[in-house]
């Protein structure tokens, strides 16, 4: 419910919400990257603060705004309102996706592969039905921002109560007394950070998230203004990328506690590459539900080991620090990437140059990964 939330205030919405608030060609990047700001400021300190505290009391404040954010799109009424309220929205996934990250790790360490992946297409889910669901909404109700942002909101309200009602704290350090936190916090930061193996791959994770939050806000406007489709086909071609996740990522993390974490991360690096490079070649239905079909293949087939990989990786006692600063160079990528996508839009190499500077991030990423992991 919180992931079927926030996916659903950005995807097929926020596009078209942020033209009609009259935002201006160079700042849309912008709109669409402010919620991933707090991660780079809040995803390592949370997490660090899990493995003191416990998971369970962070998570909860996650949950508080994933309820409360959805509401306040209702009184935006300028792009720049619309970017204070994504940036807020933005604290809710920042906490949520390392400290679960390291719950699941820690409850089960021989198939972390398996149980990441497990959970994050439970997660996927949510995001399957965002982009149906919203653009059925903006089609029946003829582009009423407002009535979505009210579903929004009553999703987010349902994973506070469910969390209030039902999430445990099973982690060991659930009632640390906190005692020298913070030296063992900023000790724990320098361990992680000098870890070539963690720093390798969250230089990938980042480049799959830079790739993954370009394409999810740009390729809408590509199917809207190129091709001139209607919202709920839109939200068919957001939705498609995502459909085979929850049944593909836990086989994929499963192989990956098998026969190791490098191969599945290589090859969906490269299947995406072929998906973007293909995009502006067409304007098919057909063609573009394939591309986005392959595309949402190779991005769960990097993510369903890159986590695992880092659990591989950490010290048990530094487990959430190390989801945390994976999750933090994650959405540091996230971030930039429709930043730069947007200007690189807005110069004479238009989509062509777009997608095709994502295919180069995603090559070059996948290369340093390898060469890095082959050095031990």
């Amino acid at each position: 419910m919180a992931i079927l939330s926030s996916t659903m205030s950005k995807n097929p919405v926020l596009n078209p919400f942020a033209r009609a608030l009259h935002t201006p060609d160079s700042l849309m990047g912008f709109i669409a990257s402010a919620s991933t700001i707090p991660g780079i400021l809040v995803s390592l300190p949370t997490a660090s603060l899990s493995d003191v505290y416990g998971r369970r009391k962070v998570l909860l404040s996650s949950g508080i705004v994933f309820a409360t954010a959805p509401f306040l799109y209702l009184l935006a009424t300028t792009w720049w309102h619309l970017a204070l309220v994504r940036f807020y929205h933005g604290f809710a996934t920042a906490i949520f996706v390392p400290v679960t990250n390291a719950f699941v790790a820690e409850l089960f360490p021989t198939k972390k592969g398996e149980r990441i992946s497990l959970f994050s297409s439970v997660t996927t889910v949510g995001r399957n039905l965002a982009p149906l669901l919203g653009g059925y909404i903006l089609l029946v109700t003829n582009y009423g921002f407002h009535e979505l942002y009210l579903a929004v909101g009553l999703s987010g309200s349902v994973a506070l109560l469910t969390a209030l009602l039902f999430l445990n704290d099973r982690s060991p350090n659930a009632n640390g007394d906190g005692t020298s936190s913070g030296s063992r916090i900023i000790k724990g930061w320098g361990l992680v950070a000098r870890n070539r193996g963690i720093a390798a791959v969250s230089l990938v994770e980042a480049a799959q998230y830079y790739v993954y939050g370009a394409t999810e806000f740009f390729l809408v406007g590509y199917l809207r203004e190129i091709i001139n489709m209607d919202p709920f086909s839109l939200g068919i071609i957001s939705w498609v990328q995502l459909a085979a996740i929850p049944l593909i990522k836990p086989l994929m993390g499963r192989l990956s506690d098998k026969i190791g974490r490098r191969a599945p991360i290589a090859f969906g690096s490269i299947l995406s590459a072929i998906a973007l490079i293909a995009i502006p070649f067409t304007t098919n239905f057909h063609i573009l539900l394939l591309i986005s079909l392959s595309f949402g293949l190779g991005f769960s087939l990097v993510t369903s080991s890159t986590p695992a990989l880092v659990g591989d990786l950490a010290q048990r006692e530094l487990l959430g620090t190390s989801m945390g600063f994976l999750g933090t160079i994650m959405d540091a990528g996230q971030t930039l990437g429709p930043i730069i996508t947007g200007l690189i839009l807005a110069t004479s190499l238009s989509y062509m140059g777009a997608f095709l500077s994502l295919v180069i991030v995603l090559l070059v990423s996948c290369s340093f990964f390898l060469t890095t992991m082959a050095r031990g």
